[in-house]
């Protein structure tokens, strides 16, 4: 696959021969829609392969569902990773992709994704259905029957509220979509699963009344996954109030579109366990995605090991950790504000100030749960806090409330949506934002893949260790935020404490 603007289309000879080894690392990269049966499947499916004359190749499934295709029961490709692409390109399919899986269809429509884009509507439906097969609002459908699914198999809901919850315009709609997605009812697919597996709290609210709604999912990744690493790194960075962390459950809560989350997740090698606490019901799809940019599931590892793996200066530390992930974020904006507060702070002191943050100017839940009891202040409220807020030098204290009052008024748009230069050309714009703020925020904050931090610190001693100027990370391209994690963790390996 292309990691610029210009995407290849699919090679079917190649998809076939990933096919006929089902080899999972293809999945969510495309689909195989077999003409003779009507069904799509995964890359890794599980049934007999198709004859080649019998298949065609697809880049969504929106595409294989356009076409009259229908989810195959065995294999759930609408379960499978996410495509690793999305996070890896910065073109206009890339980004809508990104906010397209963030709700923003749901929320503000095709034209309301085209305006976040610069694009008209009908620009913006040639350019997905000329690379996709299908235009964003299909992309969209396909995605709302996943979430419905999702609902069906694992609460006790109505199926009104689950139309509604999902994005649906009406229950008949839902009906509707579902049958065709997956060739079943939602009746039978909720009577097909388990009944121990369907469950849902007895404070159910679906309306989003003050009670909270919870649900437990289980994310797919690919393998390799260095679940320890990735959990522990987010994990040393809890805000207290805001994130918890006991060294095998991360906890947290999430600021979304409906009201506010807080999720618990534990991984393993093979997935990743998540409890979701809910406002409402259809901030789910959301909070899955935001779970997903946060621990970086849909990364493409096989690629990313093979290509700093064949670098001798960086392969022990491949081979010592496979399927290392560079985590991202659930909110651009909280991770230029954390940024902020981590300029010349260690990581504990950082904990620490923005802590105090929190508890002075973050929403309280209504009623705690566990150790998480606010959520991330936001914009506006940042943008106008008192001095005594903040336990900084005044200089920072005035970038955060600076940050805040742009991202507020929208003079900055940090989201998944953004395009990575021109969010760091705004950072950087700003007084008090320098090289190494307006980086860090691009590679974790927007998730980008290919950000080198030069000017850290951390980087620079692990550099230093393994004798290479930083004017050479560039052949680590495009991976180069996943060399600076393993950079950072060199540093804290025993077996190289006595060489630093």
């Amino acid at each position: 696959m292309g990691h610029d603007g210009e995407v290849p289309p699919l090679d079917p000879d190649q998809c076939y021969v990933a096919v006929q080894s089902r080899d999972q690392r293809f999945d969510g990269w495309f689909v195989t829609a077999v003409r003779t049966t009507g069904i799509y499947c995964r890359p890794s499916c599980s049934a007999i392969t198709p004859k080649r004359a019998n298949v065609d190749f697809y880049p969504t499934a929106a595409a294989a569902q356009q076409r009259g295709f229908r989810a195959c029961k065995r294999c759930r490709p609408d379960a499978s990773p996410g495509s690793p692409e999305w996070n890896v390109r910065q073109d206009v399919v890339a980004r809508a992709m990104r906010l397209i899986a963030d709700g923003i269809v749901e929320r503000d429509g095709v034209t309301g994704l085209a305006s976040r884009l610069g694009y008209s509507e009908r620009h913006l439906n040639r350019v997905f259905t000329d690379e996709l097969g299908a235009g964003p609002l299909a992309v969209a459908r396909a995605q709302r029957a996943h979430s419905a699914r999702l609902l069906v198999e694992t609460t006790l809901l109505s199926f009104t509220d689950i139309a509604f919850a999902a994005g649906f315009g009406s229950v008949r709609q839902f009906n509707d979509t579902m049958r065709e997605v997956f060739a079943s009812s939602p009746t039978e697919l909720r009577t097909a699963t388990p009944r121990s597996s369907a469950w849902s709290t007895s404070n159910t609210d679906p309306a989003g009344n003050g009670a909270m709604v919870a649900v437990a999912v289980r994310l797919a990744v690919r393998a390799p996954f260095a679940s320890h690493e990735v959990m522990a790194f987010i994990g040393e960075r809890a805000i207290p109030g805001v994130e918890s962390w006991d060294g095998s459950t991360y906890c947290r809560s999430l600021g979304l579109p409906g009201g506010v989350a807080v999720i618990e997740l534990v991984a393993e090698p093979d997935h990743v366990a998540a409890r979701l606490e809910l406002t409402t019901w259809s901030d789910l799809g959301v909070a899955v995605q935001r779970i997903r940019r946060l621990l970086d599931l849909d990364s493409d590892p096989a690629a990313v090991d093979a290509a700093l793996g064949a670098d001798p200066a960086l392969a022990p530390l491949v081979e010592a950790v496979p399927g290392r992930r560079a985590p991202a974020s659930v909110d651009p904006y909280e991770t230029a504000i954390r940024a902020v507060i981590g300029q010349q702070v260690s990581v504990a002191g950082a904990r620490t100030v923005a802590g105090r943050i929190v508890r002075a100017v973050g929403c309280p839940l209504g009623e705690p749960v566990g150790d998480i009891t606010h959520v991330f202040p936001r914009p506006h409220e940042l943008a106008v806090a008192p001095d005594a807020a903040f336990s900084m030098p005044g200089a920072r204290r005035d970038t955060i409330r600076r940050v805040a009052a742009a991202v507020a008024d929208g003079h900055i748009e940090l989201d998944t949506g953004s395009d990575p230069a021109v969010a760091h050309g705004q950072l950087l714009a700003l007084k008090g934002i320098g090289p190494w703020t307006a980086d860090y925020v691009v590679m974790r904050g927007l998730g980008h893949p290919d950000t080198f931090l030069t000017n850290d610190l951390g980087v620079r001693h692990a550099l230093d260790r393994l004798g290479l100027d930083p004017d050479q990370a560039s052949r680590w391209a495009p991976w180069r935020s996943y060399a600076v994690h393993h950079l950072w963790a060199s540093l804290s390996d025993p077996r190289t404490k006595a060489d630093r």
